[in-house]
């Protein structure tokens, strides 16, 4: 794991340091469109097509949608093998519905002399999740999509996932979606799953917006269809910054890089520290833990992302913590609520030693869906705001418009739209008369 401990390092890190995503892959990209033209041509055919080549072969046109006994029968062997689980979800979708609620907006009118101005909030009608599968086991992801969604009011919520090699979904993603009352599950995945939601085909609903993690073949998915639809963002590798001091413990400082190295090989874990102890302390646990659990996935993405920056202070900390705009920001010394409102760009921020990353990833109640690739700067977590429209509302009086139209007028011939005036013109003058 790379140690920085001067500045001229520093500065020659913080110029090459990039937060850009898997950036951009042309190869995948022409695939992808194609997987997209297929899709809008052929629609379910091209669906059940590309299921078939990417992820099993022996799927059937009716074995796409998600029946109602699946569902039940993952709960139910769930509920009756591990039912520590099912209270799991139950207690992690109470705080995630509970912290989401306070993220409601309401509609709002108000009277301005003889005018009455406002902005009414609608929730989306239909929104499409699409949750990884195949071998894997994602419920939380199921949980942190579709819950500020049925805070905002949406309608209805429409879950794709792609199938194991038995046509099966995982179990666990089964019985989140139960508890979360998803309204209907599809069993395909990867690029075809995201132009299925976006277009529409004769079995998979069109959406208003697609939100949720994949791979690559996701991601750029997503980034063609955006305007077709709308999207959460185009997440990148996940990325873990700790500022940590003396009084820090390194295990557990090292256990969480780790917990974030395991996502992806391209996943960055950074610790910036004002003790060197602490430094090699990190350094030893990190070689521990690995040698204890080896992770290919981790060791690589430690070896070549990971960086452990020595600093004079947490002032500095701060400033490169900004300058950084982590997904997950950990603050791991004596006085960690000193540091929190100096950050200005960060996903999420986690106070104290006792409130590492995992936490937030499962139970704790804010979204885990963060701005990732130094996106912090501008974006924000996925939340009930992510799941409304704002509809502008303007009522006008006879007397305020005989006020305000000529400014209106000005301002119109000064951009050349001469018929814009000429609205205002028309009802001036009968007004006028």
């Amino acid at each position: 794991m790379r140690i920085i401990e001067n500045k001229k390092e520093l500065e020659r890190y913080l110029e090459t340091i990039s937060f850009i995503g898997y950036g951009v892959v042309e190869e995948i990209e022409k695939k992808v469109k194609k997987i997209i033209a297929d899709v809008s041509s052929r629609k379910d055919e091209a669906v059940l097509e590309y299921t078939r080549l990417f992820d099993c072969k022996e799927m059937e046109p009716v074995d796409l949608l998600v029946k109602e006994d699946e569902i039940e029968e993952a709960y139910f062997e769930c509920q009756e093998e591990e039912p520590k689980f099912i209270e799991a979800l139950k207690i992690a979708y109470e705080n995630i519905y509970q912290y989401h609620l306070k993220q409601k907006e309401e509609t709002w009118l108000y009277t301005k002399e003889d005018s009455v101005l406002g902005q009414i909030i609608r929730p989306l009608e239909r929104v499409g999740i699409y949750v990884p599968g195949g071998n894997g086991s994602y419920p939380s992801t199921v949980l942190m999509n579709s819950i500020p969604a049925k805070v905002a009011g949406v309608k209805e919520i429409i879950m794709v996932t792609p199938p194991d090699k038995e046509k099966k979904v995982n179990k666990y993603t089964l019985a989140a979606a139960k508890i979360c009352g998803i309204n209907k599950i599809f069993k395909v995945g990867g690029a075809q799953a995201i132009a299925a939601l976006a277009i529409g085909t004769e079995l998979i609903p069109k959406v208003d917006k697609i939100v949720g993690p994949g791979n690559i073949y996701v991601a750029i998915a997503k980034k063609l269809l955006f305007g077709v639809v709308d999207i959460d963002s185009i997440a990148g590798p996940s990325e873990v910054l700790i500022i940590a001091d003396s009084s820090a413990n390194p295990k557990y400082v090292a256990a969480d890089l780790l917990s974030q190295a395991e996502h992806d090989t391209m996943a960055r874990c950074i610790l910036i520290t004002t003790s060197k102890e602490l430094a090699f302390e990190v350094v030893e646990n990190i070689n521990g833990m690995l040698k204890a659990n080896p992770n290919p996935i981790a060791s690589q993405s430690i070896e070549k992302n990971g960086a452990i920056v020595i600093i004079e202070d947490l002032e500095e900390a701060t400033q490169i913590a900004n300058m950084i705009c982590p997904e997950h920001l950990e603050l791991c010394c004596k006085e960690p609520e000193d540091l929190i409102f100096k950050i200005k760009n960060a996903g999420a921020i986690f106070v104290g030693e006792f409130s590492p990353e995992p936490i937030g990833d499962y139970i704790a109640g804010p979204n885990h869906v963060l701005p990732t690739s130094g996106t912090a700067r501008f974006f924000s977590p996925l939340g009930v705001y992510d799941f409304v429209k704002r509809i502008s509302v303007i009522k006008y009086s006879k007397e305020q418009f005989f006020k305000d139209a000529p400014f209106a007028i000005e301002m119109a011939e000064k951009e050349r739209f001469l018929f814009h005036a000429n609205s205002l013109k028309v009802r001036l003058e009968d007004v006028q008369k």
